[in-house]
């Protein structure tokens, strides 16, 4: 077990937002809530999912909606742990410790501050080990774990239980409350026993941001070889390196739709990159052949920084890194492909690895 303090907030915020592959929300914002909570009630304990009690149950706490609705509408601050308590209420059990639901700037911060404020452990996992736009799309799901009954707020008050046939249902009743609620809401579901957390979960997610955040955070080490780094420990491959030249976005249903252009520089100059996405990036195509494609990991980083950079802040211009990263192996089951696929979202291409696509991508050169 150990705590998370603010120096790792301030990383794990950054490392969660790079495998929020460009969704899961504004990581400054995420961040400053989180760093308020541990001001004022102290570190967070973090355990692994090998220390659950497997009898307990434990649950996560998210934001739910179009990650850009943030920027302009700020959370209240009482609807994390409103949200949290209203299901321990409904399911008549004590909840007995957190864990976010994916990785990304805004949904790695809420259960730090739900477990910050109710004294509770921090479970080091989630549901993804990235971040996808659906609420079905998590592990707990392929695992035949139930989403409901879940609990829904917003910032004015507006609380509701929700209790569905299967998990898709609960998608289209939680997605339809979230746009009648402005777009953004908070929610707490898949209310689980620890057993079900240590086998269907994705374990140590909490860890790996923190490790990335460290890393290009860092200031003692020059900008090529922190991406080095960032490689090595994510498995991932640099992709693309160019300008963001086109950005096409709307609101659609409670996300973030559009797809962004890129134009090469040094090494890629004369090639283009197209990326589509909803919240998350799903497509990416280098002169229209794919080159990476969800489930695995579609992620921009800032060409001088390396941090990483979210669906809601592209703009023209922007000089970006373009890398991926393999999904982790339940996603890449028939089950799996299945719920998050390219076909899912409606791209007519079957699921290749990642690490083949850049074999093949490179036997061309």
């Amino acid at each position: 077990m150990h705590k998370i303090d603010a120096e790792a907030i301030e990383n794990i915020a950054v490392g969660a937002a790079l495998l929020g592959t460009g969704g899961g929300g504004d990581p400054y914002i995420g961040k400053m809530m989180a760093l308020s909570a541990v001001n004022e009630y102290g570190p967070v304990r973090v355990i692994s999912p090998e220390e659950v009690d497997e009898e307990a149950v434990y649950t996560p706490a998210a934001s739910m909606g179009a990650p850009s609705i943030m920027i302009e509408k700020m959370p209240k601050g009482d609807e994390f742990v409103r949200v949290f308590q209203k299901l321990e209420k409904y399911l008549g059990k004590e909840i007995k410790g957190v864990f976010p639901i994916e990785a990304g700037g805004v949904n790695s911060m809420i259960p730090i501050i739900v477990a910050a404020q109710l004294n509770l452990p921090l479970v080091d996992c989630d549901g993804m080990g990235r971040a996808f736009p659906e609420l079905q799309m998590v592990t707990f799901h392929l695992n035949g774990i139930s989403s409901t009954p879940m609990a829904i707020t917003d910032e004015k008050g507006n609380i509701g239980i929700i209790e569905t046939i299967d998990n898709v249902w609960a998608e289209r009743l939680a997605r339809t409350a979230t746009v009648e609620m402005g777009a953004r809401a908070l929610i707490s579901n898949y209310p689980c026993t620890g057993k079900e957390v240590k086998q269907a979960s994705i374990h140590n997610v909490v860890s790996l941001s923190e490790n990335i955040g460290r890393i290009i955070r860092s200031k003692e080490v020059e900008t090529q070889e922190k991406f080095n780094q960032l490689l090595e420990i994510t498995d991932g491959f640099d992709l693309f390196n160019g300008k963001i030249t086109d950005v096409q976005r709307n609101i659609e249903a409670g996300f973030n739709r559009g797809k962004m252009v890129i134009e090469g520089l040094k090494n890629d100059t004369g090639e283009q990159v197209e990326i589509y996405f909803q919240n998350e990036n799903l497509i990416a195509l280098k002169n229209g052949e794919p080159i990476a494609l969800t489930p695995d990991l579609i992620c921009l980083v800032d060409q001088e920084t390396l941090a990483p950079v979210t669906t809601e802040s592209l703009k023209y211009g922007k000089r970006v890194r373009v890398l991926s990263l393999p999904s982790a192996s339940q996603w890449r089951t028939d089950i799996g492909i299945e719920t998050v696929g390219p076909r899912y979202f409606g791209y007519e291409y079957e699921y290749t690895p990642v690490e083949d696509l850049v074999k093949k991508e490179r036997a061309y050169r």
